[in-house]
Formats: structure tokens, C-alpha cells, sequence
């Protein structure tokens, strides 16, 4: 069982790193600028909504399943505005 999970983070790495192959390829000779903050803002939102979708919106289990606590989990899903 952990082969296919090793395989699906090397799936994931490939994608992170093409799609910033991708964004350096078009910066049109601008320098980037925050690069760390946008990845992290493009990342984590589909990864809080989908775990969350995951665990049928229990946010103690998807805390659980994320690493974090529940408090921090909420903190995130309010900055963007996955729960009202």
C-alpha cells in the first residue's frame, strides 16, 4: 500500500514542479515575486477543501488527517472561505 503512496507524492511533485516550470516560463522577463506565498496559497485551499470534502466536512477528522489543530484548521478555512 505505501508503493502507491510514494507514487502518488511523486505524481504530486511533478505537477508542483511543472506548473512552476510553467509560471517561470511566463514571466516575460519580470522577476518573480512571492513565489513561496503563491504556491502556498494555490495549494492549500483545494488541499483544506478536498480533505475536508474527504472526512464529509468533520473538521476535527480532516484536522486529524491534516496534521493540524482543530483551531488552525478553522483559522484556515475562514481565510478562504470554506466555511461560513
Amino acid at each position: 500500500m505505501t508503493h502507491g503512496i510514494k507514487a502518488d507524492s511523486e505524481t504530486l511533485a511533478r505537477a508542483v514542479h511543472q506548473a512552476l516550470e510553467d509560471y517561470f516560463a511566463h514571466l516575460d522577463g519580470h522577476e518573480p515575486d512571492n513565489v513561496y506565498r503563491l504556491v502556498m496559497e494555490e495549494v492549500e485551499r483545494p488541499l483544506l477543501a478536498s480533505v475536508l470534502r474527504h472526512c464529509d466536512g468533520n473538521q476535527s477528522r480532516a484536522a486529524q488527517y491534516l496534521g493540524l489543530n482543530r483551531g488552525t484548521l478553522r483559522k484556515k478555512l475562514r481565510q478562504y472561505g470554506l466555511v461560513n
